[in-house]
């Protein structure tokens, strides 16, 4: 699905993960749509999280919004409001480990370096680097 505008989100017949798809695309073009982006992914959080309450298996769907809507926060230099959300998909990306683990802890790591909190910002890219990367087939 070609996502160019929020009006993809709302599509008749776009499932419920098809529509947060094209929220965090939209919301993906922050520096073009500003304040727009944010409500976007905000958005994306809310319909996510709903989602990954009924269907649990859509739970990196949740940790992806949160990521990018702290993203977002965190280059409008609101990293206090950034921070519960990178924390939250820290700990929803710890039992799938791997790759989304490590972009979370990563992406808190940026969190708190922006909160000048240097030693958790440390802890959290050591924590990140002692992550595995899976074995090639």
């Amino acid at each position: 699905m070609t996502r160019n505008s929020p009006d993809d989100a709302t599509r008749r017949g776009t499932s419920d993960a098809e529509a947060i798809e094209g929220l965090l695309a939209y919301a993906q073009t922050g520096s073009r749509w500003g304040g727009a982006a944010l409500r976007r992914a905000r958005q994306a959080v809310a319909r996510s999280r709903a989602l990954a309450t009924e269907f649990p298996e859509h739970t990196a769907l949740l940790a992806r919004s949160l990521r990018l809507t702290a993203r977002l926060l965190l280059k409008r230099g609101k990293a206090v409001e950034a921070l519960p959300m990178a924390q939250e998909a820290a700990a929803l990306t710890r039992a799938m480990g791997g790759a989304p683990l490590v972009t979370s802890l990563m992406h808190l790591a940026e969190v708190y370096e922006a909160l000048h909190r240097y030693s958790e910002a440390a802890a959290t890219m050591a924590e990140a680097d002692r992550i595995s990367p899976p074995e090639a087939p």
